[in-house]
């Protein structure tokens, strides 16, 4: 007698025997019970998790007489009469299994909804199953839209597909939809062992643990690779058998590269990828194997009862779930899960691999250089401020004391300005903490302002480097920086430089007229970019122009121009364009305006009273370049 593979031999002929579809068992059963029978049935799934045996334990159950031959409709077939027989033998004449991808015409189709108008031969029903449905033609489609919306009394349509978004809505919204989930690797490696006890096949766990992972969720897929297994381990099952067939990485290899990643040990990270290589293992399969890995040690982290604790690699993961933060366990996995998308565009895919484990290392904070603080080393060695003596001590933002000098005027800081030099203040107290180690000597009182009362101390932004908006510390000349009561610095301008502009009455007429009509796109940068040598107005409007760019003197443009003008104007334009350098133009005139703003903003700020006082007062401080922008 030929062999029998196990996936035909250990189909299930019941839905006591189905494993792992607990929910389409209990709506079905219900159905059947209480006798609410649907016309048609979409069942969707993967390959491998039970469509067809669904469909065919459905058939049995509708067509089932018992075994004294008085039996209806039921949940529990017999096995044992001639109609549950026959559908499994496959030859049941009222039992169609139609594949659609290779009968997906109209012609097919239309066949099989001609032979609906007869009612069963042998059985209680028909039963029509259409296995991957949704490769059925548009046509074909259509063909069975009424049949399907009201059939026959006794028909019933089963449908199947592992592809649900490519069956039309109109088919879905006739049918029940039962999705049958993947298996779960429980339920695989459970049923896996039951059938090798059954064929008296020894196996451990680890090669049934590498088989229901390979399997990915299908029955189907994980018997046929145990009858692969068996026959290359000559009837016996070990994991390190199972491993060399499969091509799978030892998890000794994962388990080396994290405790390497962990280290941030360069070397180690790059003699794992050449061992992997040597031996010839799939760098897929590696990167696998570690998003497998590092979603483990999520698991550890966020609920480690939920380990498996017969699983040998438990021990493993609690130990490097203990070693590796929880944020970089998210981010490893997510290189290397994007990393098995990159290993098609690498130029081999052990360089694919081993740029991903260099990425993984290069985000360690062990395996690059730490980032270098914005302040100075011996700043951040003196981080912590030395404590202040108990000793009151003026308020912080007094520019002078209580009673000033009769010479003297007051001077009440803006709350703008203390709002901005505090934490310039924070930031200089460490600083020149760390700058003089040794105490300063008290400096002699100034005849003025009048000395600061006992236990005051100088307002702490004397000393503070100014910054610029970029967070640079801003450059002091030395020789303003050695003398306290030097002028402040002039302010550089940042309107550039001046505008070579000669302006002409052409030029004027033709901006004031460039102004008033809307213009967009390359006709707007011609008529921006020209001068006008001549503007002669009559029954039309001449205008002679100058412009630079040879792109913008394309007659097509020129012709644009002419329309729009026209348009607006009410009156035919006639445009003359020579090349040269244009010298009045109403886009030098809006340069030449956006710098005399420019520069009479940055007048008033440097020649503002309060501005004046607070660089004679403090001689660190400056305008900073650039930071005048005038209000439009």
């Amino acid at each position: 007698m030929s062999y029998q593979v196990l996936a035909r031999k250990y189909r299930p002929h019941s839905f006591e025997q189905l494993v792992g579809q607990e929910h389409v068992v209990q709506a079905l059963a219900n159905a059947l019970t209480q006798g609410r029978l649907h016309h048609a049935y979409l069942f969707t799934g993967t390959r491998g998790v039970g469509k067809t045996t669904v469909s065919r334990i459905l058939a049995k159950s509708l067509n089932c007489v018992g075994a004294d031959g008085h039996g209806g409709v039921t949940a529990h077939p017999c096995g044992q009469c001639n109609a549950c027989r026959d559908i499994d033998a496959g030859r049941f004449v009222d039992y169609v299994e139609l594949d659609a991808a290779s009968n997906r015409g109209v012609e097919e189709i239309s066949q099989l909804l001609d032979q609906a108008v007869y009612k069963p031969v042998v059985g209680r029903y028909k039963v029509y199953m259409i296995d991957e449905v949704h490769m059925l033609s548009t046509h074909a489609f259509n063909a069975m839209l009424k049949t399907l919306e009201e059939p026959p009394e006794y028909l019933k349509f089963v449908l199947a597909t592992t592809d649900p978004q490519k069956v039309p809505v109109t088919v879905l919204s006739r049918c029940l939809q039962f999705n049958l989930r993947p298996m779960a690797q429980d339920h695989v490696r459970s049923h896996l062992a039951h059938v090798l006890e059954a064929e008296g096949v020894a196996a451990d766990a680890g090669s049934l643990r590498l088989i229901a992972r390979a399997a990915r969720g299908s029955m189907r897929d994980a018997l046929s690779l145990t009858d692969q297994a068996i026959a290359f381990g000559a009837g016996r099952l070990e994991e390190a058998g199972v491993r060399q067939m499969l091509g799978a990485v030892d998890r000794s290899h994962v388990v080396g590269i994290v405790e390497a990643l962990i280290a941030a040990d360069g070397p180690a990270v790059v003699a794992c990828a050449e061992r992997l290589r040597s031996l010839g293992l799939s760098a897929g399969g590696t990167l696998e194997d570690l998003c497998n890995l590092f979603q483990n040690l999520a698991v550890a982290q966020a609920a480690p009862k939920a380990l498996d604790d017969q699983d040998p690699d438990t021990a493993d993961v609690r130990r490097l779930a203990g070693e590796l933060p929880a944020d970089e366990v998210q981010l490893m996995y997510s290189m290397a899960l994007h990393g098995r998308q990159e290993l098609a565009l690498a130029p081999d895919e052990y360089a694919g691999l081993l740029m991903v484990l260099l990425r993984m290392l290069s985000f360690r904070p062990q395996g690059v250089t730490p980032v270098r603080a914005s302040r100075p080393d011996h700043v951040a060695a003196a981080a912590a401020p030395a404590p202040k003596p108990a000793a009151p001590v003026a308020a912080p933002y007094a520019l002078a004391p209580p009673g000033p000098a009769p010479e003297a005027r007051e001077v009440r800081p803006l709350n703008a300005l203390s709002a901005r030099l505090k934490p310039m203040a924070v930031r200089a107290e460490p600083q020149a903490a760390a700058a003089q180690p040794q105490p300063r000597p008290e400096p002699e009182p100034e005849p003025e302002p009048e000395p600061q009362a006992a236990g005051e101390e100088p307002p702490p932004w004397l000393d503070a480097p100014m910054v610029d908006e970029s967070g640079e510390v801003a450059q002091v000349s030395a020789s303003r920086a050695a003398e306290p009561d030097a002028e402040p610095e002039v302010y550089a301008s940042s309107a550039g430089t001046p505008v070579a502009l000669k302006p002409t009455p052409e030029g004027e007429r033709w901006f004031e007229l460039v102004k008033a009509v809307e213009i967009t796109a390359l006709t707007r940068t011609l008529a921006m970019q020209a001068q006008c040598l001549s503007f002669v107005e009559g029954p039309e409007l001449a205008c002679r122009l100058r412009v630079e760019s040879d792109s913008l003197r394309q007659p097509v443009i020129k012709d644009k121009l002419q329309a729009v003008l026209s348009a607006a104007l009410n009156k035919p334009v006639i445009l003359e364009v020579e090349p040269g350098v244009p010298e009045d133009s109403p886009a030098l005139r809006d340069q030449a305006a956006a710098q005399a703003r420019q520069r009479e903003a940055e007048r008033i700020v440097v020649d503002d009273p309060v501005a004046k006082e607070l660089m004679a007062q403090f001689k660190t401080a400056r305008i900073v370049p650039g930071s005048i922008r005038p209000i439009h």
